[in-house]
């Protein structure tokens, strides 16, 4: 069983008391899945029937019926061909047996009963549906099978369930706030940027009003780096495909990345020697085709350019610094105004130091962030080590040099004065790092 808190236990129970009314009302739908979040929950449905704000009230009211019934979550574990059988007897084939197939041979099987309705599901739920005190349905958006815009787009539903009705009121004012406080609205009605389908999802045009203020915070950084002994570099949009190769970008990230860039010769001598599409992926991945890549991140470039001269270890520390455009193939679901692109400019920088100056260089860095903070307002965040995982194969680098730079960053962020958590599994590939989270106004926390 899968350890929940109680608020999770709430929220996952919610989420499926939603997709058993949804089936009472509607049969024929099709489940997905139904997590528990961060601020509610959601489920994914298959069906004919459009969840319009009006089926949303239906469905409420049907959910509220459930909870009334005081329906009894029941644990049963089950063998692999008993699940199939559940599922069929359920009419639910379409995409629970899929995710049936994703438990790996030898672990358990279970799913959750409550009334007439069974779901797949490791757990855990309250005991039983009276426990659900206050919930409500907020929102259907459009959501890709398992994320991949191959498939089947479903409808998803959106909602949230608190332990009193006080808390889901305090909960449904503060998205009230948010709404009025929508960048994407205050970019519209002040003229600050712009997106448009015929430019691309995901990539920002910048207004003249917009660009003074990016200007203005451009200028304000680069004063403080400068300050701090930083040498400001420009760095190209797009490298060759070898160069994300040897840094382990690509083939490993491509999901992430927008497709390479092949020249059209190439492609019409592939064409005409009858090169598939996955023959032409596995030359890729392989490097026996050269091509291009919209940069995925900066650090590539950065390290061609310390490498571009002979060092002497009295030249460090060496700190480069850029406004680096990068580019992500984020999911179309997952793009959100200015807060989730697929091209946007980081005010990066890379250090290149000796291991004694490890601890004083990070300290610089955290200050830097902390300056910075103070000066635009945001003094309401916390610290988050994230740190590997030993037990993944994942990462790049000796453990004996991943102990010594976990170490330097637990000192510094102690150093620092502030409190911190450490998420394990959470570290980057290539190394540790120190995230800062803060929380705005209407207290929603933001990674930066």
């Amino acid at each position: 069983m899968k350890e929940m808190n109680p608020l999770e236990e709430i929220r996952h129970s919610t989420a499926h008391v939603l997709a058993a009314a949804v089936l009472r009302l509607y049969p024929h739908a099709q489940l997905d899945i139904g997590p528990p979040t961060d601020n509610g929950f959601y489920y994914d449905f298959d069906s004919e029937i459009a969840f319009t704000p009006e089926v949303l009230e239906e469905i409420e009211v049907e959910m509220k019926k459930i909870i009334k019934e005081n329906q009894r979550f029941e644990r049963i574990e089950v063998s692999r061909e008993e699940a199939k059988k559940i599922i069929s007897n359920m009419g639910q084939t379409t995409y629970k047996l899929g995710r049936l197939d994703d438990i790996p041979e030898g672990e358990t099987i279970s799913f959750y009963r409550n009334g007439e309705f069974h779901d797949l599901c490791a757990g855990s739920h309250v005991s039983y549906t009276k426990k659900i005190k206050a919930f409500k349905l907020l929102q259907v958006a459009g959501s890709y099978h398992r994320g991949n815009s191959d498939n089947k787009q479903l409808q998803r539903i959106y909602g949230t369930a608190f332990p009193s009705k006080d808390e889901l009121a305090e909960h449904l004012t503060r998205i009230e706030e948010a709404k009025k406080r929508d960048h994407r609205n205050i970019g519209r009605d002040m003229g600050l940027f712009h997106i448009d389908d015929m430019v691309g999802q995901g990539l920002v045009l910048w207004k003249p009003k917009g660009a003074i203020i990016r200007q203005e915070l451009e200028s304000f950084i680069s004063a403080e780096l400068n300050k701090q002994g930083y040498s400001q570099v420009y760095t190209p949009h797009v490298g060759k495909l070898d160069l994300f190769r040897t840094s382990g970008h690509f083939p490993y990230y491509q999901d992430s990345q927008y497709p390479p860039i092949i020249h059209r010769e190439c492609l019409t001598k592939l064409a005409e020697e009858g090169c598939s599409c996955s023959e032409l992926s596995n030359k890729l991945d392989e490097g026996e085709i050269e091509g291009y890549l919209l940069k995925p991140m900066n650090c590539p470039m950065h390290i061609r350019i310390f490498r571009s001269e002979q060092r002497s270890y009295r030249d460090l520390p060496i700190r480069l610094a850029e406004f680096g455009t990068v580019y992500r193939w984020e999911q179309s679901g997952e793009l959100n105004g200015m807060t989730r692109v697929r091209g946007f400019t980081q005010d990066d920088a890379h250090l290149f130091i000796r291991e004694d100056q490890l601890q004083e260089e990070i300290q610089g860095c955290l200050g830097l962030v902390k300056l910075v903070f103070s000066i635009l307002g945001m003094n309401d965040y916390r610290v988050r080590v994230s740190l590997r995982d030993p037990e993944s194969d994942k990462y790049v680098g000796s453990p004996e040099a991943w102990d010594k730079a976990e170490s330097a960053l637990r000192e510094a962020v102690q150093n620092l004065g502030v409190d911190y958590e450490e998420e394990l599994g959470e570290a980057a590939f290539y190394g540790p790092k120190i995230d800062f989270v803060v929380k705005d106004v209407i207290g929603r926390e933001w990674q930066l």
